[in-house]
């Protein structure tokens, strides 16, 4: 069994579709448009196959967005090819203003990951 997909939440649609499109070489399908609802979408579909859903309706409520939450979503992680990637990503996204709370490093385990925030403050995990 694999994950098929995650699905997030968002107040900002077209730039979330544009930041993984942008940094991590997303393809995003067109936009499903639920009018009745007030639904929109995008499918994201990452090179591996992976993919991510970007979910907006009219009727949102904001939440904190606590690392230390008793439950729901703390992180996701998009792995890259190399070491190299991880810092090369993790400082074009310094750069172009996104916030990195965690600083590429060599985890415990044996990964090398930084962690950025995504326009909405999701936790996101750069991975090799």
């Amino acid at each position: 069994m694999r994950i098929e997909h995650i699905g997030i939440w968002t107040s900002n649609l077209e730039e979330m579709k544009d930041f993984y499109v942008k940094y991590f070489k997303a393809v995003a399908n067109l936009k499903y448009e639920n009018i009745k609802k007030e639904f929109q979408s995008y499918f994201l579909t990452f090179e591996d196959g992976a993919r991510l859903e970007l979910m907006s309706t009219t009727n949102l409520v904001d939440r904190e967005n606590s690392m230390n939450k008793l439950s729901g979503l703390n992180h996701f992680a998009i792995k890259v090819d190399t070491v190299f990637a991880v810092m090369k990503v993790t400082e074009t996204l310094r750069k172009n203003g996104y916030a990195v709370v965690g600083e590429p490093r060599t985890t415990g385990d044996g990964y090398v990951e930084s962690i950025v925030l995504d326009p909405d403050g999701n936790r996101l995990e750069i991975t090799k």
